[in-house]
């Protein structure tokens, strides 16, 4: 018997080279044999490969290899695919499938266990947080990026200077047209569009001016970002809300082709009444001088280190966060240095 023990401990060692024997196979060959004396190794073998096919069931997924599925807001979908493609080409055993969806639905497929990871610039609440605790999961919060919320004009629009005070009293429907920001301007009643009732885009204002209530019915809906951007190419009445990273990557043809349809709307600084207006780039998402910025948070509730943990430590490590300083936005794990270029 210590030679089929052995040979079973060879086996559990070196068995993931060799292909897997069928027990249909095994079975019959062992009753063919079943007198021989020889069966006691063939049934050592037989163990041996089952114990392996069990070992490598539970090695399946690792931080590199496996196949999941992520869910993110429509708002970053430039941004979340670039770097799930630049991660499952690194890693060719890594299956990422990102899905894209307004924030509401993003967090309720987290909540419902639909998905082991989010990206959102929603934070999960206390609530929420608790009531997974009590499911015995852990939510692991990482702030990924820092973004902004632009504020597009048609072409043909010259107000593209805008006080943080009127983009307030827009949203609370005290100022609906242009003529009240500009006597000087040939358009009548603002039309503002945001890409979906259920997006965070348009969360974000409300919570940021205290609004309770409905919205103004100058307010209009569509469904996704671009879908912003072709409806206020197409009106010149129009103010569009979109997430920045659709029209600040400059080696994106998709992305040039949005920046050459719109205009991007400069405002100044809550508060501060100093003549200066600030454009949703770089680096006034940076410093915040831009007043609408926000975050971008990867979210997981995985009960090990598996390959949605692995793809969240890959993209806020630093190759992952060199993509999201070439896409436009400001890397939130890397430290980056401003030049500032005078004329």
């Amino acid at each position: 018997m210590s030679l089929v023990a052995d040979i079973q401990n060879f086996i559990n060692i070196a068995c993931h080279n060799i292909f897997s024997i069928t027990t249909i196979v095994v079975t019959r060959f062992l009753s063919n044999i079943y007198n021989s004396g020889i069966r006691y190794l063939f049934l050592g073998l037989m163990f041996s490969f089952v114990s392996c096919k069990s070992g490598q069931t539970g090695l399946q997924e690792t931080p590199t290899r496996g196949n999941i599925k992520i869910t993110a807001d429509e708002s970053f979908r430039p941004l979340v695919d670039a770097e799930v493609y630049t991660f499952t080409s690194l890693y060719t055993n890594a299956k990422v499938k990102p899905q894209y969806k307004p924030e509401f639905d993003v967090i309720n497929d987290f909540m419902n266990d639909s998905v082991q990871v989010i990206v959102t610039s929603k934070n999960l609440t206390e609530d929420q947080i608790q009531y997974l605790r009590d499911t015995n999961i852990v939510a692991r919060t990482i702030t990924f990026a820092h973004d902004a919320l632009a504020l597009v004009i048609n072409k043909e629009n010259k107000d593209t200077l805008l006080k943080y005070e009127s983009v307030k009293d827009i949203f609370l429907g005290k100022v609906e047209s242009w003529k009240e920001l500009d006597p000087k301007s040939k358009f009548g009643k603002i039309k503002v569009i945001f890409d979906n009732t259920k997006s965070g885009n348009i969360r974000y204002f409300k919570e940021l001016f205290e609004i309770e209530n409905d919205l103004p019915d100058n307010f209009y809906a569509v469904t996704s970002n671009p879908e912003v951007v072709e409806f206020v190419s197409r009106n010149p009445d129009a103010l569009g809300i979109v997430s920045v990273n659709w029209i600040s990557d400059m080696d994106d043809s998709t992305s040039r082709s949005f920046i050459r349809k719109i205009i991007k709307v400069a405002v100044s600084r809550p508060f501060i009444n100093d003549g200066y207006y600030y454009r949703p780039d770089q680096g006034f998402i940076y410093d915040k001088s831009y007043p609408f910025v926000r975050e971008i948070y990867m979210i997981t509730r995985e009960t090990f280190t598996g390959l949605g943990s692995g793809f969240i430590q890959w993209a806020t490590s630093e190759p992952g966060q060199r993509i999201v300083l070439k896409i436009g936005l400001v890397p939130a794990t890397m430290p980056i240095r401003l030049v500032q270029i005078k004329n």
